[in-house]
C-alpha cells in the first residue's frame, strides 16, 4: 500500500484551490522560482558528479603511473 493512497482527486482539487486562493496572482512567480531552484540544484549535482569522476580519473592515472615506475625499477 502506498503512503498517499488515501488522497483522492477531490483532495487534490481542494489543495489546488487553497493554493490558488493563498497565492493568487503570485502563483506564476512561485512556479518560476521553484523551477529556477530545481535547475540550480541539478547544475550543482552535475558539478559534484563531474568532480567525483575527475578525481576518480586522477587517482587511476596516478595508480597506473606508480605501477609503471615499479615495473621500470
Amino acid at each position: 500500500m502506498t503512503t498517499l493512497a488515501w488522497i483522492g482527486w477531490q483532495e487534490i482539487l481542494l489543495i489546488c484551490l487553497v493554493l490558488v486562493i493563498i497565492f493568487g496572482k503570485r502563483l506564476p512567480e512561485v512556479g518560476r522560482s521553484l523551477g529556477r531552484g530545481l535547475v540550480e540544484f541539478k547544475k550543482g549535482l552535475s558539478g559534484v558528479k563531474e568532480s567525483i569522476e575527475e578525481s576518480g580519473n586522477e587517482s587511476d592515472e596516478s595508480h597506473q603511473s606508480a605501477e609503471q615506475s615499479d615495473k621500470e625499477a
